[in-house]
Parts: structure tokens; C-alpha cells; sequence
């Protein structure tokens, strides 16, 4: 078993987690982040790297593959550790001593502190009621590459904040793009719906998907009413499922965290019912939550200072503000 000691232990390397890492350069602390993707970036790498994000203080709007790069870098500005492709397996932990963390691939991180920043898991598209048979012919769940549907016929199935995105991503590349939901009443955001229709985005509502047809790859989709069942075919070179998610919190369930709803409870200092364990992101949960990434950064750097005393006794919570002169 390789085994390694470190000040910080950040598990989950998307925005959270890589903000959490710099966080914890800046104090100073030894750091490891795992991660069990390949890449940085945990979500927006593996699900939508070139879709728009509005919720970044300072950006109007910058690409999720530029924000996971500009947050890689500047973690990289300290001596961060990235351990990826490795998923934490064991978790053992007191106030008295530091905690062991065990991943699947044999490695172990004994660590004064430890940040949970993975996101929502694992996590798995929900499948379209028809049609999975003409996945990767033209039939997708995530869009790695906006290029790749220059001048086609796209059509998106599903209501909620991801289908608009890809709907208003889509839209300047694509020959057309429809949107397809099964209610009236959209779960995304009012302004997000609103410029998408503005642009020009075909809404078709009450309708659910009931046929992909084509030969090698999609042509067209039959898309039926769901009060009539009048049916409407629509040509369409691709077809985006953006339904949503199932989400899975792996061997972390076990770890004897007070969980709500697959979200872990923390305290105003981010702290988890477990001592020297902290969370920050979509997974942790407290009352008034708000799931953006800007609040996760917030989490993070809570998390990561509240931490500092365990890792040091002489350490502060409260840093110093960057642009001063001491850190401590």
C-alpha cells in the first residue's frame, strides 16, 4: 500500500475542490486532491465543458472548460498534489489524532483535515423513454464539443436549467435546435428561457419523445402530445437527452456522515458530524442552501480556514485578506 501524510486531504477536484486547493496553498498547508476522474474539473469536465456558465462573479459568462483551467492554474501556483483516477474507499477518524483515508487503488492519506468537494458523486444520465439503441449515432447525453454540430438539425429533449444551456450554447453552431418538454412550465431559469426563445430556439411543450428513426444515424424524431397523443415529426441529425442525473455518493455513504437526501450536514464553518471532516459544494447541505458554483467557493475557503487550527494550533481561522501584507 503506498502511503503519503499531508496537512489537507481534498476529495473532488472541480471548482470546489480546486478552489479549495488554492485556498489551501495560500495558508500554506501540504495538499493532496483525489478525485476519480482522470481530469480535472469533475463535472463540467466530464458533462459540459463547452457549455456557458453565468454564475462566476466577474465573468458574464465564461466556458466550462476555461473556468476549469483558469481554476487549475491557479492552484497550480502552489505545490498542490492531484491524485486522479483514485476513489476514497475507507474513512477513519477522531479529535485526538489525524484521519486515514484509503482509496480503491491501495494508496492511503493520513491528513490533519479533510475537505469533501466531490460534487454530487458518481452520477449517471436518466435514460430517454426510446431511442438509447442510436447512442453515439446520434443520440447524446453531454456535448464535449459544440463544433461537432455545425449546421445540423439538433433536437433537445428535456426543461431544466442544462437543456436551455445547450439550447442557447447550440443555437449560433447548429442549422436549427429545437427543444422538446413533456409539461407546460419549464424548471429552467425564467431569463435563461427567455433568451433562448428570443433567439430564435423552437419550444415545443406537452410532448415527450416516442421514436428515433434513421439509417446508419438519426434523421428524424416523432415526438407525441401527451393529452391528444397527436404525434409530430421533426428532422433532426442529433438528438440531446438533458434530462437530468442520477447521482450516487458511493462508499462515502458509509462513512457514518449525518446525511440528508445524499447531501452531507454541515455546520456554518462547514464542518460534517465527523471531527477533522469538512465539506463544501453540491454536497454538502445546510438550511438556506443555495447550489450555485459562486456559493461553493465561498464553502471552500470556509471549510479550508476552519481547518486551519487542526492543522496547526497556532493557525487562525481568519487568514488575512490576500492583498495584505500576512497571512496569519
Amino acid at each position: 500500500m503506498e502511503s503519503r501524510e499531508c496537512d489537507l486531504l481534498i476529495i473532488g477536484a472541480g471548482p470546489t475542490g480546486l478552489y479549495g486547493a488554492y485556498y489551501a496553498g495560500f495558508r500554506g498547508f501540504s495538499t493532496v486532491v483525489l478525485d476519480t476522474l482522470p481530469e480535472l474539473g469533475g463535472q463540467i469536465t466530464a458533462m459540459y465543458p463547452e457549455k456557458d456558465i453565468f454564475d462566476v462573479a466577474g465573468f458574464p459568462s465564461i466556458k466550462g472548460r476555461e473556468l476549469v483551467d483558469q481554476l487549475s492554474k491557479q492552484a497550480r501556483s502552489f505545490p498542490i498534489e492531484f491524485v486522479l483516477g483514485d476513489q476514497a474507499c475507507e474513512l477513519e477518524t477522531s479529535d485526538d489524532g489525524p484521519a486515514v483515508v484509503r482509496t480503491v487503488a491501495g494508496r492511503s492519506f493520513t491528513t490533519k483535515a479533510v475537505v469533501l468537494a466531490g460534487g454530487i458523486g458518481s452520477f449517471r444520465p436518466r435514460p430517454i423513454p426510446v431511442g438509447e439503441e442510436w447512442l453515439d449515432r446520434g443520440v447524446a447525453y453531454f456535448v464535449p464539443r459544440l463544433a461537432d454540430y455545425h449546421d445540423q438539425d439538433v433536437v433537445i429533449i428535456g426543461g431544466g436549467d442544462s437543456a436551455f444551456d445547450w439550447a442557447w450554447s447550440l443555437q449560433p453552431v447548429a442549422r436549427s435546435v429545437t427543444l422538446v418538454h413533456r409539461r407546460e412550465a419549464f424548471r429552467a431559469h425564467a431569463g435563461m428561457v427567455a433568451k433562448v426563445r428570443d433567439a430564435g430556439v423552437t419550444l415545443i411543450t406537452s410532448h415527450q419523445l416516442s421514436a428515433v428513426t434513421g439509417a446508419d444515424t438519426v434523421t428524424s424524431v416523432t415526438v407525441k402530445h401527451r393529452d391528444t397523443g397527436a404525434e409530430t415529426v421533426l428532422q433532426a441529425d442529433a438528438v440531446i437527452a438533458a434530462l437530468g442525473f442520477i447521482a450516487n455518493i458511493g462508499p462515502m455513504a458509509q462513512w457514518g456522515l449525518e446525511l440528508e437526501k445524499r447531501r452531507v450536514r454541515v455546520d456554518s464553518a462547514m464542518r460534517t458530524s465527523l471531527p477533522r471532516v469538512f465539506a463544501a459544494g453540491d454536497l454538502a447541505d445546510y438550511d438556506g442552501k443555495v447550489p450555485l458554483i459562486a456559493a461553493g467557493f465561498g464553502e471552500a475557503a470556509t471549510a479550508v480556514n476552519n481547518a486551519a487550527p487542526l492543522i496547526d494550533p497556532h493557525y487562525g481561522v481568519f487568514p488575512g485578506h490576500s492583498s495584505g501584507e500576512s497571512g496569519e
